[in-house]
């Protein structure tokens, strides 16, 4: 009968993680779509009071001070409310499931932001981005059939500062990376945030002080901090990447970067598995999920070079 309890429970836990997964799935993907337009307005605008080169560092990227005015924007701060519900139900979904199964299900808010940035941006995706997103799909309907309850919480505490160090660092020298690049940095800056919402979620499925609670505990462990850099770095990383270019592009790049890092760790160090038998559908599906967003990625870069930087973006509806 324990062993029964403990079964039944296990699937229920699963079943929890992968609805808060789906859900912050589409937070994100909303999240994504109202920021881009926010992101878009305000530069625009601030092109239009200022001259065309207002807001643009000498790379020809997004300076400081307008990606600031991006972020108070009505759509930017509705987009990152929805963003922080997001966070929230990715953080209890990484608790639940192996996170190459909650990372990827997240990651799919891809096919949202896709689907709605053709109303919203005005962008007209081709056939090869809605083959890509077709495969997405089919890749994460494998995936939940293939996973298994996820593994351990607790690593040596020197992974702990690890993660904080190279969030640091990912977060602070690709920022200064992507301002180098400039305007050619959408798919650095996408990839870049990605990590940093990698970051992220290791960090969620690793900290300490949260069962049993222990305040103190909980202030102590550098994963927290780790939490926080790579959380508001990947936050400020997306903002740019959605400013300069493709979203569809900036979100893919994203999508590969938040995916693969923490699945990989999660399999190599925190005992997540798949169901018996079935791990090679577990591999076949989380190889898939990211060829396909790196093929939304590919072929977003590609609609920039056609249609440039700057798709048609709505007025809003109280003017």
């Amino acid at each position: 009968m324990p062993d029964l309890y403990r079964k039944i429970r296990s699937e229920h836990l699963v079943i929890i993680g992968l609805v808060t997964a789906v859900a912050a799935s589409a937070c994100y993907g909303t999240g994504s779509v109202l920021q881009a337009v926010g992101s878009r307005r305000s530069a625009r605008e601030e092109a239009a009071a200022r001259g065309s080169a207002a807001g643009v560092t000498e790379h020809g990227g997004p300076s400081l001070s307008s990606t600031a005015k991006a972020a108070v924007t009505w759509e930017f701060i509705l987009g990152t409310v929805l963003d922080l519900i997001g966070f929230g139900l990715g953080a209890l979904a990484a608790r639940l499931l192996p996170l190459f199964l909650s990372q990827t299900i997240i990651s799919a808010n891809l096919v949202i932001t896709a689907v709605l940035s053709i109303k919203l941006l005005g962008i007209r995706l081709k056939r090869p981005e809605w083959a890509s997103i077709a495969v997405l799909c089919a890749a994460l309907i494998m995936l939940a059939v293939a996973a298994g309850p996820e593994g351990g919480h607790h690593v040596a505490m020197a992974v702990h500062w690890w993660l904080l160090g190279i969030s640091v660092v990912l977060i602070a020298g690709g920022s200064l990376i992507v301002r180098r690049l400039g305007a050619s940095g959408a798919i650095v800056a996408g990839l870049l945030s990605g990590l940093g919402f990698g970051a992220l979620g290791v960090g969620v499925r690793i900290l300490n002080g949260l069962d049993p609670f222990s305040l103190g505990q909980l202030l102590g462990d550098p994963a927290l901090y780790a939490i926080l850099v790579g959380g508001l770095g990947g936050m400020y990383l997306h903002t740019v990447a959605l400013q300069i270019g493709s979203v569809n592009g900036a979100t893919a790049a994203l999508v590969v970067g938040e995916t693969v890092v923490p699945g990989a760790v999660g399999v190599l160090w925190l005992g997540d598995s798949s169901r018996p038998g079935l791990g090679w559908l577990a591999a076949i599906g989380f190889v898939l999920a990211v060829v396909s967003a790196v093929g939304v990625a590919y072929f977003g870069s590609e609609e920039i070079e056609e249609h440039g930087a700057q798709p048609k973006v709505p007025e809003p509806a109280h003017r």
